[in-house]
């Protein structure tokens, strides 16, 4: 393999070594802020990466199915590589925290599912963060005081909480799956009213006068932080 094919060799090399507070510093550029939900991402893919020991360049070498779209995912996708993108990220709409991480050449895999009591015993363990947790993640409310609180203890917490044991946060299991075959090459074709590129498979109509689905009015899939829904052009 080329040098420049070696784009993660840095997260590699860390995956290896298990650092992972480095892994949490990269996930953190990528998602925003620090909390214990991209720790547990970052954890899940560190270890489910070294269980498979198989490195990944982004050419679907590696497939991920995250079960939930959470800061968990973003975790996962930093440390294991798997993105939309690159198309070897899968997400299966199951409102669960897991994610099962596979080999495409043999179908090896391993899922890690967040412990159904992780949460509670967490709060359990910062009890002063719960109150603030309800206040303003749930809530959406509380002074801009209060807010930096609560980032102070979030950030610290998700740092804490590399050094817990794997086995109390996660459900792991080892797996054979067949993965969905390669993503194909679609050609692209001009919608015939705005004029816009399209996916020829996301297109309606005759292959002379293509229209999109928005021009054609037709429901479509999106994804929000509500989960996969159909609309129409009229509710985007």
């Amino acid at each position: 393999m080329h040098e420049h094919a070696h784009g993660r060799r840095a997260i590699e090399t860390m995956i290896r070594s298990q650092d992972l507070g480095g892994l949490l510093r990269l996930v953190e550029t990528f998602h925003g802020h620090l909390c214990p939900f991209i720790s547990l991402g970052v954890k899940a893919g560190q270890y489910a990466m070294s269980e498979l020991d198989r490195p990944n360049t982004g050419m679907e070498e590696i497939v991920a199915i995250v079960e939930c779209n959470n800061c968990f995912t973003d975790g996962i996708q930093v440390v294991t590589g798997c993105t939309f993108g690159n198309n070897a990220l899968i997400f299966k709409d199951l409102g669960k925290t897991a994610v099962t991480v596979a080999r495409r050449d043999d179908g090896r895999a391993v899922r890690l599912l967040v412990r159904p009591d992780y949460r509670e015993k967490m709060f359990a363990r910062y009890p002063n963060t719960k109150p603030l947790f309800q206040k303003i993640i749930g809530q959406r409310q509380g002074s801009a005081e209060e807010r930096h609180r609560f980032e102070h203890m979030w950030e610290a917490i998700a740092r804490r909480e590399l050094k817990t044991p794997l086995e109390e946060q996660f459900v792991i299991q080892s797996l054979s799956i067949t993965l969905p075959e390669y993503a194909r090459l679609v050609d692209s074709l001009i919608c015939s009213v705005c004029g816009e590129s399209v996916m020829a498979t996301r297109t309606v109509g005759p292959v002379e006068q293509p229209l999109c689905l928005e021009c054609a009015r037709r429901e479509h899939y999106l994804l929000t932080g509500q989960g996969i829904s159909c609309v129409s052009r009229e509710q985007t």
